[in-house]
């Protein structure tokens, strides 16, 4: 077992993973702001505030640990893509910042979150395996893109192995719709206000949705071998339809769902589904909560969180 570092311990698929992380028996401490309260089960996780700006408390953070999971971001796709300086300054300057005290701090492996959802962009193929030519055109992407090629040259320049995963799009409790990231967290939670929800450019966009604690599942179980590759996607490896999700959400909540269309942005990818193979061959194909099972849940979660 392992001593983690978990950057963003206290977010949304942070959270999860470090609930994963204690079931496997890890020594998991969390870096995060701690603005809201501890979301993680767990009552034996450290916890360590502090900015992620703030290069001397990562510093600190770092002392003593063995592997690192950076699982935050300064940014969403919406506020990186509203200033894209922003997210160079921050996420991607950081990051690189982040890395180098890994190295002076002895880190074994680092694993990072990237994005599956937008990093490959339009591609001329249904499910996008690993050995795509990335093809993003939002700012948030790009980030991503750059901060894996930062862990490439830290591996080549100092030796810091890392495992990169494209994540699809992560959905399920804890998740919080007024970050405007998540559509399924944000149409459950206008459906449960009696608002209408809001399309940008019809209903035809096609993710690949996966239940955030699978996400952390799929993640962890890379943690106890030597992978043999530095790079996994990590979806469900089928597509869904805002159309589907708007049906799937009148079914599970039993009400009207009334349908905003707006503009499309610049951005937007029309179709993105991760082919997910190379994961299954290492790691197998472990049970996943179905689209229908997960709604349910997270809609479950959404009316607790309004009362």
């Amino acid at each position: 077992m392992a001593r983690c570092l978990v950057i963003g311990g206290n977010g949304f698929l942070g959270s999860h993973v470090v609930d994963e992380l204690v079931v496997g028996g890890h020594e998991v401490t969390v870096f995060d702001r701690f603005s809201s309260p501890p979301t993680f089960i767990s009552s034996s996780v450290r916890r360590v505030r502090g900015d992620y700006l703030d290069t001397e408390a990562l510093r600190s953070a770092l002392e003593g640990q063995e592997l690192l999971f950076h699982l935050l971001s300064t940014t969403t796709p919406v506020t990186a893509d509203a200033d894209p300086t922003l997210d160079v300054r921050t996420n991607v300057a950081q990051g690189v910042e982040l890395l180098s005290l890994a190295v002076a701090a002895g880190i074994h492996r680092v694993y990072f979150a990237s994005t599956g959802g937008a990093i490959y962009g339009d591609q001329p193929i249904d499910s996008v395996p690993e050995t795509a030519l990335p093809l993003p055109v939002s700012p948030y992407a790009i980030g991503k893109l750059a901060l894996e090629g930062y862990l490439r040259y830290f591996e080549r320049k100092h030796g810091l192995k890392s495992v990169t995963f494209r994540i699809s799009n992560p959905y399920g409790p804890r998740q919080h719709a007024g970050k405007k990231q998540g559509v399924i967290p944000i149409f459950l939670h206008h459906i449960a206000r009696g608002e209408p929800v809001e399309v940008f450019g019809g209903t035809s966009m096609v993710r690949d949705y996966l239940f955030a604690p699978d996400v952390a599942r799929m993640m962890v179980a890379v943690v106890d071998v030597e992978p043999a590759h530095d790079l996994y996607n990590i979806g469900s490896g089928h597509g869904a339809s805002l159309e589907e999700l708007i049906s799937l959400a009148r079914r599970i909540t039993g009400r009207t769902v009334e349908v905003v269309t707006l503009p499309r942005p610049a951005t937007f990818v029309q179709r993105s589904v991760l082919d997910t193979s190379r994961y299954r061959a290492e790691f197998g194909g472990a049970r996943l909560v179905s689209l229908d099972e997960g709604m349910a849940l997270t809609w479950a979660s959404t009316l607790e969180e309004s009362r």
